[in-house]
């Protein structure tokens, strides 16, 4: 006697269950990491009187904010050098940007530097509508920063001190650098 034993096919809908809650998982991870890696809003207050260097400032005044930083190294390096701050020709003498006059210097509003006293330095912009007028002040310390003042119109004269609120109430702006979770250049919609 031969006996005969049915063996029935695996039913789809138990492997389709743990399929999809493979994916629910999946899915849920992923956004949960999203939600604790992603960008966040850490943007540091400015005050009224600042601007922020990668959001405020369009790009040839980004090229010339950046321009300024690198200059302010080499003139405390020359400074250190010569016990003096180097006059703006043995700036464009030494071809730093953006006291040499080239093409770069043309696109970007064509500023006319002249040194101020005190380890600054005065850019009046050509072309306001290209770029503003900037002032650099050197510090002397080597562990502080260069401190950049930024006006947009044609009005920019030499101020008459190099304090913040001279500065400030002569119409200029202070060019500020925070450097948080966001550093890539974000566009404004």
């Amino acid at each position: 006697m031969s006996r005969a034993q049915v063996i029935r096919p695996a039913g789809a809908g138990h492997e389709t269950l743990y399929v999809l809650l493979a994916a629910l998982l999946i899915v849920a991870l992923a956004a949960g990491v999203v939600s604790l890696r992603g960008e966040r809003e850490d943007e540091q207050p400015i005050a009224a009187h600042q601007l922020d260097a990668r959001r405020d400032l369009n790009a040839a005044e980004q090229g010339l904010h950046t321009d300024l930083w690198v200059a302010a190294e080499e003139i405390r390096a020359l400074g250190d050098e010569t016990g003096t701050a180097p006059s703006v020709a043995a700036l464009a003498e030494e071809g730093l940007p953006p006291f040499a006059v080239d093409a770069s210097s043309q696109s970007r509003g064509n500023h006319q530097w002249t040194q101020l006293p005190g380890g600054a330095y005065l850019g009046r912009s050509q072309d306001p509508q290209v770029a503003g007028s900037f002032v650099l002040i050197v510090a002397q310390d080597s562990a502080a920063q260069p401190d950049v003042w930024l006006r947009r119109d044609s009005a920019a004269v030499t101020p008459d001190a190099l304090d913040p609120n001279t500065l400030i109430a002569a119409g200029w702006q202070q060019v500020v650098t925070h450097y948080d979770a966001g550093v890539t250049r974000q566009h404004r919609h």
